[in-house]
């Protein structure tokens, strides 16, 4: 058995001619392609080409701009919501910066009492979603799924009767390096997602220098159960 759950794929960069228009929609807003060869200083021949590449990737999208005056709009282009990506984000400076001052201001245990609430409403997910007398083996894997949804690139295999749960990437790997917090609430986390029908190990850490976070989980057998 071996699942890989929705991986990420990285795009290949953009070239000057995008990056000018994405740049130009960022700032002005929805425009024709008139309007865009002009701003840029090209003829709408030349800017063509590369929005038809913007579109394909699903950067940008046609739609009509309003030029006050009358008439039916014209047809022009404005950046799709997965363009946000092109742009400096600055999401997990934030993050940590807010643990930093709630750790200031609030102690450590408050910090922990946070984390323990973000689990539990994750976990209430997680269970509504999970179907009836679920074994250990659909749970891993409802948890592979939910987990690279959130970015983790996670993935389900076998391995001498054991299930190995890998985490190829770590969207908040700056949150957890700042609050080791992360990973330890994150371990029982998965213990409270598989039930008490197996155990977990983490074999390998990210934050401890490997290429990924593994886990191997170990189902009970029956004797052990009962």
């Amino acid at each position: 058995m071996k699942s890989v759950i929705v991986p990420r794929m990285a795009e290949s960069p953009l070239g000057p001619a995008q990056r000018r228009i994405v740049d130009h929609l960022k700032r002005s807003g929805p425009c024709t392609t008139a309007a865009l060869a002009g701003a840029l200083g090209v003829t709408t021949q030349a800017v063509r080409p590369p929005l038809a590449e913007l579109e394909e990737r699903g950067l940008v999208v046609a739609e009509t701009v309003a030029t006050g005056t009358r008439g039916r709009p014209p047809l022009g282009w404005a950046l799709a919501p997965l363009a946000i990506g092109l742009f400096p984000d600055r999401h997990s400076d934030l993050t940590v910066e807010l643990l930093d001052a709630m750790r200031s201001a609030l102690g450590d245990p408050a910090v922990h009492q946070v984390l323990v609430e973000r689990d539990r409403g994750q976990l209430a997910t997680i269970k509504a979603a999970m179907p009836p007398d679920a074994d250990v083996a659909t749970r891993v894997e409802l948890l592979a799924r939910t987990r690279s949804e959130q970015g983790y690139m996670a993935e389900v295999s076998e391995d001498d009767g054991d299930l190995v749960f890998v985490e190829h990437h770590c969207p908040v790997c700056a949150a957890a390096t700042a609050c080791r917090g992360l990973c330890a609430n994150e371990l029982e986390f998965f213990r409270d997602v598989i039930g008490p029908g197996a155990s977990i190990e983490r074999t390998q850490h990210l934050l401890s220098g490997d290429e990924r976070c593994t886990y191997r989980i170990r189902v009970a057998s029956v004797s052990e159960a009962g």
